[in-house]
């Protein structure tokens, strides 16, 4: 950084450039949280600390009321769910209690607080909402009580991750499932067992995919 320019590296091109904001006084900042099933680990310390520090240089560079720091808790989960059972715990009970070491971790790192920290079960209804506008402009479709995202309907798909979707492995990230019009479709909307936590919904009662809770918290905010 030199005379309050900011140099950071541009994943698309690969280079590193100066940020330029597309508005000097509303500058976005997006941080994926944690999804609390388990206690967190030094690993999950790292993107905390990087993310912090990149907080502070925007704030220090173009002014701490002109940024918005994003971090979101993921509270609705196949871990969590996994987790809560296996524990004999409610989930309410399990994700209070992870979320409580985290934030505990946070202040020992000496992490500033973000401007938000949404909970993706706080935002169910947004989540329905993008699911609906990505099935009207047929960038999804229903299968199965399922709705998957279509990667076919996205021609930059890969782009920023600079990844070929024809060369990548089918469930290595993504589930496989007989359902999907491509292996690497992911779900945006799933049934959900009477036993397990589910809203109700136009494709029946269910939860949202874990890829589509982010985009509509950080659409939000």
């Amino acid at each position: 950084m030199k005379n309050n320019q900011l140099n950071v590296s541009n994943t698309i091109t690969g280079k590193k450039e100066t940020f330029v904001p597309i508005n000097e006084k509303k500058i976005g900042m997006y941080v994926c949280g944690p999804t609390v099933y388990d206690f967190p680990h030094i690993g999950n310390a790292r993107p905390l600390v990087v993310f912090d520090v990149l907080y502070r240089v925007l704030s220090k560079t173009f002014g701490k009321n002109n940024i918005t720091y994003v971090r979101n808790i993921t509270d609705i989960d196949d871990k969590i769910i996994e987790s809560s059972k296996s524990k004999k715990i409610s989930i309410d009970q399990l994700t209070s209690k992870i979320t409580k070491s985290f934030h505990d971790d946070c202040k020992y790192l000496n992490c500033l607080k973000p401007s938000f920290e949404p909970k993706a079960t706080e935002h169910i209804n947004g989540m329905i909402t993008m699911t609906e506008n990505l099935l009207k402009n047929n960038h999804a479709y229903e299968k199965d009580k399922h709705v998957y995202f279509s990667i076919s309907s996205f021609k930059n798909y890969g782009k920023l991750s600079k990844k070929n979707p024809d060369e990548l492995v089918a469930g290595a990230r993504v589930e496989v499932s007989k359902s999907k019009k491509h292996p690497l479709d992911f779900v945006l909307w799933k049934p959900s067992a009477a036993e397990d936590p589910g809203w109700d919904s136009p494709w029946g009662r269910g939860r949202p995919g874990w890829h589509l809770e982010c985009s509509v918290m950080s659409e939000k905010f």
